[in-house]
Protein backbone atom coordinates (compact mmCIF):
# COMPACT_ATOMS: atom_id res chain seq x y z
CA UNK A 1 0.00 0.00 0.00
CA UNK A 2 1.09 3.29 -0.89
CA UNK A 3 2.42 5.24 2.11
CA UNK A 4 0.88 9.23 2.89
CA UNK A 5 4.10 10.57 2.16
CA UNK A 6 4.83 8.80 -1.22
CA UNK A 7 5.60 11.57 -3.93
CA UNK A 8 2.57 11.20 -6.11
CA UNK A 9 3.55 10.66 -9.51
CA UNK A 10 0.68 10.66 -12.25
CA UNK A 11 1.10 9.22 -15.73
CA UNK A 12 1.66 11.34 -18.69
CA UNK A 13 -2.06 10.62 -20.30
CA UNK A 14 -3.30 11.54 -16.94
CA UNK A 15 -1.20 14.62 -16.15
CA UNK A 16 -3.27 17.18 -17.09
CA UNK A 17 -7.00 16.25 -15.97
CA UNK A 18 -9.83 18.26 -17.02
CA UNK A 19 -10.38 20.99 -14.17
CA UNK A 20 -14.13 19.52 -14.50
CA UNK A 21 -15.57 15.97 -15.45
CA UNK A 22 -17.16 17.73 -17.53
CA UNK A 23 -16.15 18.55 -21.22
CA UNK A 24 -17.52 20.31 -24.02
CA UNK A 25 -16.62 18.10 -26.53
CA UNK A 26 -18.52 14.96 -27.08
CA UNK A 27 -16.70 11.52 -27.48
CA UNK A 28 -17.32 9.51 -30.90
CA UNK A 29 -19.14 6.46 -29.75
CA UNK A 30 -17.25 3.53 -29.72
CA UNK A 31 -18.20 0.65 -32.29
CA UNK A 32 -19.95 -2.25 -30.26
CA UNK A 33 -19.18 -6.21 -30.74
CA UNK A 34 -21.61 -8.38 -32.55
CA UNK A 35 -21.89 -11.96 -32.65
CA UNK A 36 -23.72 -13.99 -35.25
CA UNK A 37 -27.36 -13.81 -34.22
CA UNK A 38 -28.26 -16.52 -31.46
CA UNK A 39 -31.38 -18.48 -31.15
CA UNK A 40 -33.69 -16.52 -28.05
CA UNK A 41 -33.74 -18.27 -25.05
CA UNK A 42 -36.51 -18.30 -22.62
CA UNK A 43 -36.79 -15.69 -20.03
CA UNK A 44 -36.08 -16.19 -16.78
CA UNK A 45 -38.69 -14.84 -13.30
CA UNK A 46 -36.95 -11.80 -12.41
CA UNK A 47 -37.77 -8.10 -12.67
CA UNK A 48 -35.45 -7.52 -14.94
CA UNK A 49 -36.30 -8.68 -18.62
CA UNK A 50 -33.41 -11.41 -19.91
CA UNK A 51 -31.66 -10.46 -22.92
CA UNK A 52 -32.39 -12.83 -25.71
CA UNK A 53 -28.57 -12.15 -27.58
CA UNK A 54 -27.48 -14.16 -24.72
CA UNK A 55 -27.29 -17.90 -25.85
CA UNK A 56 -27.05 -21.03 -23.57
CA UNK A 57 -24.46 -24.31 -25.43
CA UNK A 58 -24.85 -22.52 -28.82
CA UNK A 59 -20.96 -22.58 -28.76
CA UNK A 60 -18.25 -24.49 -28.11
CA UNK A 61 -14.47 -23.53 -27.50
CA UNK A 62 -13.29 -24.40 -31.16
CA UNK A 63 -15.22 -21.17 -32.41
CA UNK A 64 -12.14 -19.47 -30.69
CA UNK A 65 -8.83 -18.89 -31.28
CA UNK A 66 -7.45 -18.49 -27.68
CA UNK A 67 -4.42 -15.67 -27.96
CA UNK A 68 -3.50 -15.05 -24.24
CA UNK A 69 -4.39 -15.37 -20.69
CA UNK A 70 -5.72 -12.09 -19.42
CA UNK A 71 -5.91 -13.06 -15.81
CA UNK A 72 -6.09 -15.87 -13.28
CA UNK A 73 -7.83 -17.19 -10.14
CA UNK A 74 -8.82 -19.67 -7.85
CA UNK A 75 -11.19 -21.29 -10.49
CA UNK A 76 -9.83 -20.52 -14.02
CA UNK A 77 -8.57 -18.15 -16.20
CA UNK A 78 -10.08 -15.52 -18.60
CA UNK A 79 -8.44 -15.64 -22.19
CA UNK A 80 -8.43 -13.25 -24.74
CA UNK A 81 -9.79 -15.20 -27.97
CA UNK A 82 -11.16 -14.43 -31.26
CA UNK A 83 -13.81 -15.79 -33.12
CA UNK A 84 -13.01 -17.94 -36.17
CA UNK A 85 -16.65 -16.70 -38.08
CA UNK A 86 -16.79 -12.85 -37.40
CA UNK A 87 -12.69 -12.61 -36.56
CA UNK A 88 -13.80 -10.21 -33.50
CA UNK A 89 -12.04 -10.48 -30.12
CA UNK A 90 -13.75 -11.54 -26.84
CA UNK A 91 -13.11 -12.23 -23.33
CA UNK A 92 -13.64 -15.93 -22.25
CA UNK A 93 -14.16 -16.48 -18.63
CA UNK A 94 -13.49 -20.23 -18.21
CA UNK A 95 -14.44 -21.88 -14.30
CA UNK A 96 -13.25 -25.52 -13.58
CA UNK A 97 -16.81 -27.47 -11.87
CA UNK A 98 -14.80 -29.14 -9.84
CA UNK A 99 -13.39 -26.47 -8.28
CA UNK A 100 -16.47 -24.37 -7.83
CA UNK A 101 -18.13 -27.23 -6.30
CA UNK A 102 -15.26 -27.81 -4.12
CA UNK A 103 -15.02 -24.27 -2.77
CA UNK A 104 -18.67 -24.08 -2.61
CA UNK A 105 -18.89 -21.60 -5.22
CA UNK A 106 -21.84 -23.18 -6.98
CA UNK A 107 -24.73 -20.82 -6.69
CA UNK A 108 -22.30 -17.76 -6.60
CA UNK A 109 -21.62 -19.24 -10.66
CA UNK A 110 -25.37 -19.79 -11.40
CA UNK A 111 -26.23 -16.04 -10.01
CA UNK A 112 -23.17 -14.53 -12.13
CA UNK A 113 -24.19 -16.11 -15.21
CA UNK A 114 -28.20 -15.16 -14.92
CA UNK A 115 -26.95 -11.69 -13.30
CA UNK A 116 -24.79 -10.71 -16.62
CA UNK A 117 -27.61 -12.11 -18.62
CA UNK A 118 -30.19 -9.53 -16.68
CA UNK A 119 -28.02 -6.44 -17.04
CA UNK A 120 -27.85 -4.12 -19.64
CA UNK A 121 -25.72 -0.92 -19.07
CA UNK A 122 -23.27 1.25 -21.09
CA UNK A 123 -20.27 0.97 -17.38
CA UNK A 124 -21.77 -3.01 -17.14
CA UNK A 125 -19.91 -6.10 -18.82
CA UNK A 126 -21.53 -7.14 -21.52
CA UNK A 127 -22.30 -10.89 -22.04
CA UNK A 128 -23.08 -13.08 -25.07
CA UNK A 129 -23.32 -16.29 -24.31
CA UNK A 130 -22.42 -19.46 -22.42
CA UNK A 131 -21.08 -23.50 -23.02
CA UNK A 132 -19.97 -26.27 -20.58
CA UNK A 133 -17.18 -29.19 -21.33
CA UNK A 134 -17.38 -32.18 -19.14
CA UNK A 135 -15.12 -30.02 -17.19
CA UNK A 136 -15.00 -26.42 -17.87
CA UNK A 137 -17.86 -23.76 -17.81
CA UNK A 138 -17.07 -20.59 -20.60
CA UNK A 139 -18.66 -17.20 -20.16
CA UNK A 140 -17.98 -15.65 -23.87
CA UNK A 141 -17.78 -11.61 -23.12
CA UNK A 142 -16.95 -8.64 -24.73
CA UNK A 143 -13.01 -7.66 -24.67
CA UNK A 144 -12.47 -4.10 -22.66
CA UNK A 145 -9.45 -4.05 -23.66
CA UNK A 146 -7.84 -0.73 -21.78
CA UNK A 147 -7.22 -3.07 -18.77
CA UNK A 148 -7.81 -2.04 -15.03
CA UNK A 149 -8.45 0.83 -13.20
CA UNK A 150 -6.45 -0.82 -10.58
CA UNK A 151 -3.10 -0.98 -12.84
CA UNK A 152 -3.97 2.40 -13.40
CA UNK A 153 -4.19 3.99 -10.06
CA UNK A 154 -0.80 1.73 -8.61
CA UNK A 155 0.64 3.87 -11.63
CA UNK A 156 -0.90 6.99 -10.65
CA UNK A 157 -0.18 6.10 -6.75
CA UNK A 158 -3.19 8.18 -6.40
CA UNK A 159 -5.87 10.29 -8.63
CA UNK A 160 -6.07 13.87 -8.62
CA UNK A 161 -9.54 15.33 -7.30
CA UNK A 162 -10.85 15.43 -11.28
CA UNK A 163 -9.60 12.33 -12.55
CA UNK A 164 -11.72 10.56 -9.01
CA UNK A 165 -14.46 12.53 -9.83
CA UNK A 166 -15.03 11.38 -13.12
CA UNK A 167 -14.56 7.46 -12.69
CA UNK A 168 -16.54 7.36 -9.31
CA UNK A 169 -19.98 8.82 -11.22
CA UNK A 170 -19.50 6.57 -13.78
CA UNK A 171 -19.62 3.88 -11.04
CA UNK A 172 -22.34 5.46 -9.27
CA UNK A 173 -24.20 5.54 -12.48
CA UNK A 174 -23.59 1.77 -12.65
CA UNK A 175 -24.61 0.99 -8.99
CA UNK A 176 -27.42 2.97 -9.09
CA UNK A 177 -28.89 1.00 -12.43
CA UNK A 178 -28.20 -2.81 -10.49
CA UNK A 179 -30.36 -1.29 -7.30
CA UNK A 180 -32.89 0.07 -9.31
CA UNK A 181 -33.34 -3.51 -10.49
CA UNK A 182 -32.96 -4.72 -6.89
CA UNK A 183 -29.11 -6.52 -7.78
CA UNK A 184 -26.35 -6.04 -5.27
CA UNK A 185 -22.64 -5.91 -6.71
CA UNK A 186 -20.81 -7.03 -3.38
CA UNK A 187 -17.40 -6.81 -4.87
CA UNK A 188 -16.41 -3.45 -5.95
CA UNK A 189 -12.89 -2.47 -5.74
CA UNK A 190 -10.36 -1.42 -9.10
CA UNK A 191 -9.48 -4.43 -10.09
CA UNK A 192 -13.35 -5.05 -11.35
CA UNK A 193 -13.05 -1.96 -13.33
CA UNK A 194 -12.12 -1.64 -16.51
CA UNK A 195 -11.53 0.66 -18.96
CA UNK A 196 -12.78 0.51 -22.66
CA UNK A 197 -10.43 1.72 -25.62
CA UNK A 198 -11.77 5.81 -24.91
CA UNK A 199 -11.41 5.34 -21.14
CA UNK A 200 -14.91 4.79 -19.62
CA UNK A 201 -15.20 2.24 -17.24
CA UNK A 202 -17.01 -1.06 -17.22
CA UNK A 203 -17.18 -3.31 -14.20
CA UNK A 204 -16.26 -6.94 -14.59
CA UNK A 205 -16.94 -9.61 -12.53
CA UNK A 206 -20.21 -10.55 -10.99
CA UNK A 207 -19.26 -13.42 -9.16
CA UNK A 208 -21.00 -12.22 -6.11
CA UNK A 209 -23.54 -10.16 -7.62
CA UNK A 210 -27.42 -11.59 -6.21
CA UNK A 211 -30.96 -10.18 -6.77
CA UNK A 212 -32.45 -9.17 -3.56
CA UNK A 213 -35.78 -7.45 -2.99
CA UNK A 214 -34.73 -7.17 0.25
CA UNK A 215 -32.17 -8.26 2.21
CA UNK A 216 -29.22 -11.25 2.32
CA UNK A 217 -26.83 -12.80 4.83
CA UNK A 218 -24.28 -14.48 2.79
CA UNK A 219 -20.52 -13.60 3.82
CA UNK A 220 -18.97 -12.29 0.62
CA UNK A 221 -16.71 -9.76 -0.83
CA UNK A 222 -12.87 -8.57 -0.76
CA UNK A 223 -11.94 -7.91 3.19
CA UNK A 224 -11.00 -4.06 2.30
CA UNK A 225 -14.14 -2.97 0.80
CA UNK A 226 -16.48 -5.62 2.47
CA UNK A 227 -19.04 -3.10 5.07
CA UNK A 228 -18.92 -3.58 8.94
CA UNK A 229 -22.70 -5.16 8.87
CA UNK A 230 -21.54 -8.58 6.26
CA UNK A 231 -18.06 -8.65 8.60
CA UNK A 232 -20.99 -8.69 11.63
CA UNK A 233 -23.19 -11.46 9.65
CA UNK A 234 -26.18 -9.07 10.07
CA UNK A 235 -28.95 -8.85 7.50
CA UNK A 236 -28.19 -6.48 4.94
CA UNK A 237 -29.31 -4.62 1.92
CA UNK A 238 -27.87 -1.94 -1.15
CA UNK A 239 -26.70 0.17 1.74
CA UNK A 240 -23.18 -2.17 1.33
CA UNK A 241 -22.21 -1.16 -2.22
CA UNK A 242 -22.37 2.57 -1.32
CA UNK A 243 -19.85 1.53 1.46
CA UNK A 244 -17.52 -0.47 -0.77
CA UNK A 245 -18.37 3.29 -2.90
CA UNK A 246 -16.81 4.91 -0.40
CA UNK A 247 -13.67 2.95 -0.30
CA UNK A 248 -13.30 3.03 -3.52
CA UNK A 249 -13.50 7.29 -3.45
CA UNK A 250 -10.76 6.81 -1.11
CA UNK A 251 -8.21 4.62 -2.50
CA UNK A 252 -8.30 6.67 -5.45
CA UNK A 253 -7.72 10.28 -3.89
CA UNK A 254 -5.48 8.60 -1.66
CA UNK A 255 -3.63 5.33 -2.99
CA UNK A 256 -4.23 3.06 -0.52
CA UNK A 257 -7.66 1.74 1.30
CA UNK A 258 -8.93 2.90 5.02
CA UNK A 259 -8.78 -0.20 6.68
CA UNK A 260 -6.06 -2.04 5.35
CA UNK A 261 -3.69 -4.49 6.77
CA UNK A 262 -1.36 -7.11 5.75
CA UNK A 263 -4.40 -10.08 7.42
CA UNK A 264 -7.69 -9.91 6.43
CA UNK A 265 -8.64 -10.61 10.31
CA UNK A 266 -6.82 -7.39 11.58
CA UNK A 267 -8.48 -5.86 8.25
CA UNK A 268 -11.61 -7.11 9.52
CA UNK A 269 -10.97 -5.85 12.58
CA UNK A 270 -10.28 -2.16 11.78
CA UNK A 271 -13.31 -2.05 9.25
CA UNK A 272 -15.64 -2.60 12.40
CA UNK A 273 -13.59 0.07 14.76
CA UNK A 274 -14.14 2.46 11.72
CA UNK A 275 -12.14 4.76 12.22
CA UNK A 276 -11.05 6.63 9.12
CA UNK A 277 -7.95 8.79 9.06
CA UNK A 278 -8.28 11.43 6.31
CA UNK A 279 -5.10 12.86 4.86
CA UNK A 280 -4.82 16.66 4.87
CA UNK A 281 -4.87 16.56 0.98
CA UNK A 282 -8.74 15.46 0.88
CA UNK A 283 -10.51 18.42 0.09
CA UNK A 284 -13.53 19.27 3.09
CA UNK A 285 -16.17 18.28 -0.11
CA UNK A 286 -14.49 14.98 -0.74
CA UNK A 287 -14.24 14.23 3.11
CA UNK A 288 -18.19 15.29 3.57
CA UNK A 289 -18.77 12.31 1.11
CA UNK A 290 -16.57 9.51 2.42
CA UNK A 291 -17.57 10.50 5.92
CA UNK A 292 -21.51 10.02 4.73
CA UNK A 293 -20.73 6.73 2.43
CA UNK A 294 -17.84 5.21 5.20
CA UNK A 295 -19.73 4.87 8.33
CA UNK A 296 -21.05 2.18 10.25
CA UNK A 297 -24.77 3.76 10.88
CA UNK A 298 -27.10 2.52 8.34
CA UNK A 299 -29.11 5.47 10.06
CA UNK A 300 -26.55 7.96 8.12
CA UNK A 301 -25.01 6.15 5.24
CA UNK A 302 -25.41 7.88 1.75
CA UNK A 303 -27.59 5.68 -0.44
CA UNK A 304 -29.21 4.40 2.32
CA UNK A 305 -31.67 7.13 3.44
CA UNK A 306 -34.77 8.47 2.34
CA UNK A 307 -33.39 9.92 -0.84
CA UNK A 308 -31.38 7.15 -1.87
CA UNK A 309 -28.64 7.70 -4.47
CA UNK A 310 -29.73 11.15 -4.78
CA UNK A 311 -28.64 11.95 -1.84
CA UNK A 312 -24.83 11.22 -3.50
CA UNK A 313 -25.58 12.22 -7.00
CA UNK A 314 -26.64 15.96 -5.49
CA UNK A 315 -23.63 15.80 -3.09
CA UNK A 316 -21.27 19.19 -3.52
CA UNK A 317 -18.59 17.04 -4.55
CA UNK A 318 -20.27 15.76 -7.37
CA UNK A 319 -21.81 19.11 -7.97
CA UNK A 320 -20.19 20.13 -11.42
CA UNK A 321 -21.14 16.79 -13.03
CA UNK A 322 -23.45 16.65 -15.96
CA UNK A 323 -25.21 13.12 -15.19
CA UNK A 324 -26.67 12.38 -18.39
CA UNK A 325 -23.78 13.53 -20.42
CA UNK A 326 -22.09 11.26 -17.94
CA UNK A 327 -24.44 8.45 -18.61
CA UNK A 328 -23.76 8.90 -22.78
CA UNK A 329 -20.71 8.62 -22.67
CA UNK A 330 -20.02 11.94 -24.34
CA UNK A 331 -17.26 13.67 -21.92
CA UNK A 332 -13.80 13.63 -22.50
CA UNK A 333 -12.51 10.95 -20.35
CA UNK A 334 -9.28 11.78 -18.12
CA UNK A 335 -7.10 8.77 -19.61
CA UNK A 336 -7.49 7.21 -23.20
CA UNK A 337 -5.38 3.86 -22.76
CA UNK A 338 -2.98 3.73 -25.60
CA UNK A 339 -4.40 0.67 -27.69
CA UNK A 340 -2.14 0.25 -30.93
CA UNK A 341 -4.52 -2.30 -32.67
CA UNK A 342 -7.66 -4.38 -32.71
CA UNK A 343 -6.69 -7.36 -30.20
CA UNK A 344 -4.05 -5.32 -28.21
CA UNK A 345 -3.56 -7.05 -24.73
CA UNK A 346 -0.70 -4.71 -23.95
CA UNK A 347 -2.28 -2.86 -20.80
CA UNK A 348 -2.67 -6.53 -19.24
CA UNK A 349 -0.53 -8.12 -17.05
CA UNK A 350 1.84 -11.21 -17.74
CA UNK A 351 0.29 -14.50 -16.88
CA UNK A 352 2.32 -17.81 -17.81
CA UNK A 353 0.20 -20.00 -19.77
CA UNK A 354 -0.26 -23.35 -19.27
CA UNK A 355 -1.22 -26.74 -21.07
CA UNK A 356 -4.97 -26.04 -21.68
CA UNK A 357 -7.68 -29.29 -21.97
CA UNK A 358 -10.58 -27.69 -22.82
CA UNK A 359 -13.72 -29.37 -24.84
CA UNK A 360 -13.47 -32.43 -22.68
CA UNK A 361 -16.27 -34.81 -23.64
CA UNK A 362 -17.39 -37.63 -21.31
CA UNK A 363 -18.61 -38.28 -18.33
CA UNK A 364 -19.45 -35.08 -16.32
CA UNK A 365 -20.11 -35.17 -12.80
CA UNK A 366 -21.22 -31.99 -11.98
CA UNK A 367 -22.93 -30.58 -15.19
CA UNK A 368 -26.21 -30.53 -13.13
CA UNK A 369 -25.09 -28.02 -11.63
CA UNK A 370 -25.27 -25.41 -13.72
CA UNK A 371 -28.47 -26.04 -16.24
CA UNK A 372 -27.86 -22.47 -17.66
CA UNK A 373 -24.58 -22.85 -19.02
Amino acid sequence: MAAEQQQQQIPQQIQSPPTQTVSSTPSTPQPQSTVPSPAPTPNQPSLLPARSTVTRGKYSIGDFEIKRTLGTGSFGRVHLVRSRYNRLYYAIKVLKKAQVVHMKQVEHTNDERRMLKLVDHPFLIRIWGTFQDANCLFMVMDYIEGGELFSLLRKSQRFPNPVAKFYAAQVTLALEYLHAHNIIYRDLKPENILLDRRGNIRITDFGFAKEVPDVTYTMCGTPDYIAPEVIARKAYNKSVDWWSLGILVFEMLTGYTPFYDQTPMRTYENVLKGDVRYPAYILPEARNLLSGLITRDLTRRLGNLAGGSTDITSHPWFREVEWDRILRREIDTPYEPPIRHAGDASLFEYYPEEELNYGVQGQDDYGNLFPDF
